[in-house]
């Protein structure tokens, strides 16, 4: 059986997923559905708990910590810093080149790195370096940051829209990760 151009077009984007899981065959060695749930289960138990506990450490650390402090090892710091944030931007630049999945992750944390940069660079300048330090994030940081951050985001969406797994009316936020057999009688979200 062939379809043609037109009867592909014509399909809603449920038979369009339909079609799709029918075709691609379920790789081998990946875990079972249940197991997989389990797994997202618990990360999202353990993320939960981590924040709970973030919030009495976070006032902890705003009652205790001096207003004024000497760091040490400050140029290992930032030279580290960058050394990081260098090797996340060319590694985004290669994925992004070669056109691989690999561009999501680095992209989203050179972007992470950089609105972190920005925010120690304000924050710890002297009064004559501030003003370099808020140009550098408002001209050049926060909007290489919002890019690599956003785009990323569109191309998944993009990629979720084309491949029929959502419409195009979607919210991004409503976006499933799509895995086979996990909720069968489910519908796809409009």
């Amino acid at each position: 059986m062939t379809l043609t151009d037109e009867q592909i077009a014509a399909l809603t984007p449920a038979e369009r997923r339909d079609l799709i899981l029918r075709l691609v065959p379920r790789p081998d060695g990946l875990p079972s559905a249940r197991t997989i749930n389990r797994i997202r289960k618990w990360r999202t138990v353990l993320i939960l708990l981590c924040a709970l506990a973030l919030i009495p450490w976070t006032v902890y650390l705003a009652v205790t910590l001096p207003n004024h402090y000497v760091a040490r090892n400050w140029v290992a710091t930032w030279v580290g810093f960058d050394i990081l944030l260098l090797s996340t931007l060319t590694l985004t630049a290669i994925a992004g080149w070669k056109r691989r999945v690999m561009v999501f992750p680095t992209a989203v944390v050179s972007g992470v790195l950089l609105l972190c940069d920005a925010w120690f660079d304000i924050l710890t300048s002297q009064r004559t370096d501030l003003m370099q330090a808020l140009l550098s994030a408002v001209l050049l940081e926060i909007p290489l940051a919002l890019i690599l951050i956003g785009g990323p985001l569109k191309l998944m969406r993009y990629l979720a829209v084309r491949y029929g797994m959502v419409t195009s009316r979607t919210h991004f936020w409503s976006l499933p990760i799509p895995v086979p057999d996990l909720y069968p009688d489910r519908k796809v979200p409009t």
